[in-house]
């Protein structure tokens, strides 16, 4: 590890974030926020995660970026959020707007990767005062064609998904680890970014000896990826977002995209051409899971917006 990077850690763990809870529409959200005295005198930076992940998976990130008030949001059923059943995802763009609204953040840095792009665009186009600029790291809103005549997905219940019957209870963080540190798309992650997405994405089990458990519950997983098609409308919120938008997509496939290989990205080629005024940049040295694979260039991402 370098001195800078060593340096960068350091006053990460000196500076744990404060946890707090936010009761919003049927839920309970847990909120992750760092230098709050900073609130008011610098900018905000506002973090949604993606499918299966949670607040802290944005940890390294965050020790990269420069001095700001940031806030990461576990989004229902994730982290250590209640475990609350939704409808449509349109459910994790209303329980976004409720948050800040309540929390009286305007005009912050919009951060979502994955599932939180698309609570980031819902929350920008609900609510204008919400965001100055957003940052979408492969939001997963697909082209057109796609809404206008869905592929046919899982078929079954949520229980027989795939996803679904991920394993589910571990012994311990380091358990965890072990088992994902070869295994891709985990093995692509830094080691400190494959640490703290398993160290706090698990949490206790109601039967201690039982061991720890996956905050997200696998079934709960399994139902976002069921239902990633269900906000037909969202295409229509673009044209609505006036403020600055960076498109970051991941790697392209070469062939047809196997929808269980989560390397490759999901997102409209075309996406930021429906926003009056973005950007696309195409990485396809990169894979979807660009948060934790190369945290040092998402704070570069972000540090150019704070300086703007």
């Amino acid at each position: 590890m370098s001195r800078t990077l060593f340096q960068q850690r350091i006053r990460h763990m000196m500076n744990e974030p404060a946890l707090s809870r936010h009761a919003v529409n049927d839920t309970e959200l847990a909120v992750f926020e760092w230098n709050n005295q900073l609130r008011g005198k610098k900018p905000t930076v506002v973090l949604a995660h993606a499918t299966g992940f949670h607040a802290r998976c944005w940890d390294q990130v965050i020790a990269r970026l420069q001095d700001c008030h940031i806030v990461a949001v576990d989004q229902r059923g994730h982290g250590r959020s209640a475990n609350t059943p939704f409808e449509t995802w349109e459910d994790f763009g209303d329980d976004m707007v409720a948050l800040l609204e309540q929390m009286e953040i305007t005009q912050a840095i919009g951060v979502g990767h994955s599932m939180g792009g698309h609570t980031m665009v819902q929350a920008a186009a609900k609510n204008p005062q919400l965001f100055s600029c957003l940052l979408l790291i492969d939001p997963v809103i697909m082209s057109p064609e796609r809404y206008q005549t869905p592929q046919q997905g899982w078929e079954g219940e949520a229980q027989d998904h795939p996803t679904a019957k991920r394993r589910n209870q571990f012994n311990s963080v380091e358990d965890m680890v072990k088992r994902f540190a070869d295994r891709e798309p985990y093995s692509l992650f830094t080691p400190e970014a494959l640490h703290d997405y398993c160290q706090y994405g698990l949490v206790e089990n109601s039967d201690p000896e039982e061991g720890l458990i996956l905050a997200c519950p696998p079934i709960f997983e399994a139902s976002i990826y069921m239902t990633s098609m269900s906000l037909d409308d969202v295409l229509n919120y673009p044209p609505l977002i006036d403020i600055p938008v960076t498109v970051l997509r991941a790697m392209s496939p070469d062939g047809p995209r196997d929808m269980m290989t989560f390397k490759y990205s999901p997102t409209w080629e075309g996406l930021a051409n429906a926003f009056p005024n973005a950007v696309d940049i195409h990485r396809q040295d990169r894979t979807h899971f660009m948060p934790l694979e190369d945290p040092q260039m998402i704070a570069e991402l972000i540090n150019e917006m704070l300086t703007a």
